[in-house]
């Protein structure tokens, strides 16, 4: 999935300039990968380009936009005003790519009621209500570990279809409820691991 995001901005990358065909090697270039991954990855979802010719440019960027479910607006929650919650709430590909958020809340009283952007700050008691009346698909958890795994719990009671998770803890949530994690932490750490063993074998 991660590639597929990597052939789509390379794609966009591509109209930019007016590309009217892209090779499967003018791709894996861009996405760091072999030509060879970049043809059995779109191989899994259709029948993709002509041999000797290469990839039309808009239809690819267009199956794959619907491949990845963003042919479509999404609705989303945020559940956490602090600092991390509200540059993921200013951050303007989310717009872009169609993630649309039309609630925003918040535990701290003297945030409630407060005005972000076009939207005011409701209360973590309103949750339900917001997923129903504002037919919330996705939500955002950017709020403290202890907090994380009830709100999510009850995000999925209220049908909620899928969770972002920044809270520094693994949910709890049926299968049917895909759980995307960010640990930056650990992103880090993955970063000084690759950086360490680079060294070591040098």
């Amino acid at each position: 999935m991660r590639r597929l995001s990597h052939y789509l901005r390379s794609l966009e990358g591509f109209e930019e300039q007016d590309g009217g065909t892209v090779s499967s090697e003018e791709l894996a270039a861009r996405g760091q990968t072999t030509a060879a991954q970049v043809r059995k990855d779109l191989s899994h979802f259709g029948s993709f380009g002509k041999r000797g010719l290469g990839y039309r440019v808009d239809e690819l960027r267009s199956s794959l936009r619907q491949i990845l479910g963003i042919d479509r607006p999404w609705r989303v929650a945020l559940v956490g005003a602090g600092r991390v919650g509200l540059a993921l709430f200013e951050y303007p590909a989310f717009r872009s790519r169609g993630y649309q958020c039309v609630a925003i809340l918040d535990s701290d009283p003297d945030k409630i009621g407060t005005v972000c952007g076009d939207l005011t700050i409701r209360a973590p008691a309103d949750l339900e209500d917001v997923i129903g009346e504002l037919d919330v698909e996705l939500i955002i958890l950017a709020l403290p570990a202890s907090a994380a795994q009830g709100v999510a719990g009850r995000a999925v009671e209220a049908g909620i279809k899928g969770i972002l998770n920044f809270a520094p803890v693994r949910l709890n949530v049926p299968p049917r409820v895909p759980v995307e994690d960010v640990n930056l932490v650990m992103e880090l750490e993955a970063l000084s691991f690759a950086i360490t063993q680079a060294e070591r074998d040098a």
